[in-house]
């Protein structure tokens, strides 16, 4: 009898021990996870806020500033018609003017001197030559009084070209500003043939925002954009044209907001909306849809959704996205074009290539 209770005793303290653990686990779970399986209206407006949260941060950000900068839409005389490598112009080099000679190429005076030995391309220049480039294009002896404060460290930069029009394109870059960083800028570019052509333009800001950009051209054609916080997808938008001529009809449209998922598909009458990849009972559909245009996005304008949820209320996209729509326009075409890649790196680059140029000349004459 006596072993019987000790036995009963241990059976009690083990069943109380498995219930410790399970509750124990039970609160974790909930505590990693609290939102309700299936509320699609709630988790649209959680992504949303999140958006909203983000372009907040990255419209008022001094790298945001920089990289859309009107200036640097100005277009430049210039033209680049050699291809050089990080191999050619990799070094330290500040912002150091020398206006005692004067060339044709790139500017009429060489800008840079090179005071250090690097793998990679490193830039010291004044911050109001970096935000308006156009001070570049016209030397005023006031610009040697500024102090070289904003930096370019390039861990990758190449630019091969030919006359047939084919060329190969990429940047991989920090950008800092008054020793604070301000992110990284990468774009890698090739155009093969008319057909074989792709474009995609990175920016990571300090805080760990992102924004990408991405087309490529062959037999169809694809056009993307997202907005991610780390690994964290918070928008995607997707358009897949199909070739036809000179008309390309739109084969698949994807919206991604945080883990909704909106879709349209060849054979399918409506739009599909997925919550977590579940497809959902809600009704969806397409209001002033300008499929026609080159930009048939929510981001653009474009295009709006109205989704019906399951107790019935609806909301429009643009409605809920509606503070940062404008904003995210500008944002994609800024990214899409990556003036500041254009106007700013590849033309100190080349200054930098055609200085060594002009000194090698000038050395055998």
């Amino acid at each position: 009898m006596g072993n019987t209770n000790l036995i009963f005793r241990g059976m009690k303290k083990n069943v109380f021990v498995v219930a410790v653990i399970i509750c124990v686990v039970g609160y974790s779970c909930s505590w990693i996870d609290t939102s309700k399986p299936g509320d699609l209206k709630n988790s649209l407006e959680k992504s949303a806020g999140k958006i909203n949260t983000a372009v907040a941060k990255i419209s008022g950000s001094d790298a945001w500033q920089l990289i859309s900068g009107t200036d640097l839409a100005q277009k430049s005389d210039i033209s680049y018609t050699d291809s050089i490598t990080m191999k050619l112009i990799s070094g330290i080099y500040s912002y150091q003017p020398d206006t005692t000679r004067h060339f044709n190429h790139n500017s009429s005076f060489k800008m840079f001197k090179k005071v250090g030995i690097s793998d990679s391309l490193i830039i010291n220049m004044p911050n109001k030559l970096a935000f308006h480039p156009y001070y570049m294009d016209e030397y005023d002896r006031q610009y040697t009084m500024l102090t070289n404060d904003f930096t370019i460290k390039a861990s990758d930069y190449h630019f091969y070209y030919n006359w047939r029009g084919q060329f190969d394109y990429g940047l991989k870059a920090g950008l800092i500003l008054d020793k604070a960083d301000l992110g990284t800028i990468q774009v890698a570019q090739y155009a093969n043939a008319r057909n074989d052509q792709m474009y995609s333009s990175d920016f990571t800001f300090a805080d760990g925002y992102a924004i990408n950009t991405f087309s490529q051209v062959g037999d169809s054609i694809i056009r993307r954009f997202s907005l991610y916080k780390d690994n964290d997808t918070l928008l995607q938008e997707q358009v897949l044209f199909i070739k036809n001529g000179t008309w390309h009809p739109e084969r698949q449209y994807t919206l991604s907001i945080g883990n909704v998922d909106i879709k349209r598909t060849p054979g399918i009458d409506s739009i599909q909306v997925f919550l977590n990849g579940v497809l959902q009972k809600t009704a969806a559909k397409f209001i002033d849809d300008s499929t026609e245009t080159s930009e048939p996005t929510v981001c653009h304008r474009y295009r709006d959704i109205v989704l019906t949820f399951d107790d019935g209320t609806t909301v429009k996209l643009s409605e809920l996205l509606g503070p940062v729509l404008d904003q995210m326009g500008d944002i994609v075409d800024s990214l899409r074009n990556m003036w500041f890649a254009k106007r700013v790196v590849d033309y100190v680059a080349f200054n930098i290539y055609y200085s060594k140029q002009w000194f090698s000349y000038d050395m055998q004459h």
